[in-house]
């Protein structure tokens, strides 16, 4: 019995050292931290030296973060405190969370500023057009119903009180954050990595992108891809080194549904109701903050390269736009996006600066489209 005991206790212990070791082991960098999220992917790196056990308990922080984001703005789930707003009484404030009225608060400014082109009121019309988590067919919608929802629609239906933390819906309106929410968790999910010590990452949910400090010990920047609008093949072409800055880019070219030939893109213009139907293929916004970068590529990319450009020239903003030209593409810069990654950087890329309303929108393509 007593050699029973000894061996027992020996397992034991090497069990419990083998656990200690692996904890302890120290890790390759860059680590990636990955899986899914929103009905899309995160994928965290972090150059910081880490040990496993750190590693575990970061994308375990890190997790509850994105699940404090889902709790508070998800319109898929019915327990949401977004879905909660949506059912109180119109015209009565409601005391509001502090990171859902920051969102919201992002959410109207912005729509403010671009004239309705980003409108966090569209819900219904988002549901209406088979994009959100309606169960409806991926059809065209009866026009009397689009306009019925298109009538309560607009970033007057809701206001919002930052000082007080409340806000209240005036008209029958659903409140959808998919244009902002996704930047806010990019954010959120930055400032938890930089609470805990570490200096050098890149968060990417769903390719909103946020990065601090370098990707090794030699210095080597984060680098991200702005792909080509390539229908079911997405290829990354410019290039873009980063450091302690935010990417957001909306898209016509990933979500989108055909029907007699046309296709319907899931970016709606709020005040027709309608897909987009321009050329603009992207837009691409770098700024401090995601949840704004995300607001902002999405009310540009309603509005169009002109409208955009003349915008984004107007409030400072650095941009970059890939415009569909025939059989090619082109790709054009604002002057705030050309100063932050510098004019020989931007020729290498054969990007077109856009300086003034007076330049051609309408360059030669750069490459065609395969």
């Amino acid at each position: 019995m007593t050699i029973l005991r000894s061996l027992l206790g020996s397992l034991l212990l090497g069990l419990l050292l083998s656990g200690c070791s692996e904890r302890d082991r120290p890790l390759e960098s860059p680590v990636t931290l990955e899986g899914e999220i929103f009905g899309t992917f995160y994928q965290v790196s972090i150059a910081d030296p880490l040990t496993q056990g750190e590693a575990n308990e970061l994308e375990a922080g890190l997790l509850a973060e994105l699940e404090a984001v889902d709790a508070a703005m998800s319109t898929w789930r019915d327990d949401s405190e977004l879905m909660a707003f949506n059912r109180a009484p119109l015209g009565k404030w409601q005391p509001l969370s502090d990171p859902l009225i920051e969102v919201l608060a992002i959410g109207q400014s912005v729509a403010e500023a671009s004239g309705g082109a980003f409108d966090m009121t569209i819900g219904d019309l988002v549901n209406l057009w088979s994009f959100g988590p309606e169960a409806r067919p991926r059809e065209v919608p009866d026009d009397a119903l689009l306009a019925e929802r298109l009538a309560e629609v607009g970033p007057d239906s809701l206001e919002v009180d930052a000082e007080a933390r409340q806000a209240r819906r005036l008209r029958d309106v659903f409140v959808d954050l998919s244009g902002v929410a996704k930047g806010h968790a990019t954010d959120r999910v930055a400032a938890y990595l930089a609470r805990e010590g570490l200096d050098h990452y890149l968060v990417n949910l769903g390719g909103e992108l946020k990065v601090s400090g370098h990707r090794d010990a030699e210095s080597e920047p984060w680098r991200i891809g702005i792909e080509v609008p390539r229908d079911g093949r997405p290829e990354a072409r410019h290039v873009l080194a980063l450091e302690r800055i935010a990417v957001a880019t909306s898209g016509d070219y990933r979500n989108y549904f055909e029907e007699d030939g046309q296709r319907y893109s899931h970016t709606l213009d709020p005040r027709t109701g309608r897909p987009i139907e321009h050329r603009l293929a992207s837009a691409t916004v770098v700024h401090p903050s995601d949840a704004w970068a995300d607001a902002w590529a999405t009310a540009l990319m309603v509005l169009g390269e002109e409208a955009g450009m003349a915008l984004a020239r107007e409030r400072g903003l650095a941009v970059l736009m890939l415009v569909r030209q025939g059989e090619g593409w082109t790709s054009l810069a604002s002057p705030a996006f050309a100063e932050r990654f510098g004019r020989a950087a931007i020729d290498a890329l054969g990007v077109t600066v856009v300086d003034g309303p007076s330049d051609d929108m309408a360059a030669e393509p750069s490459r065609p489209l395969e």
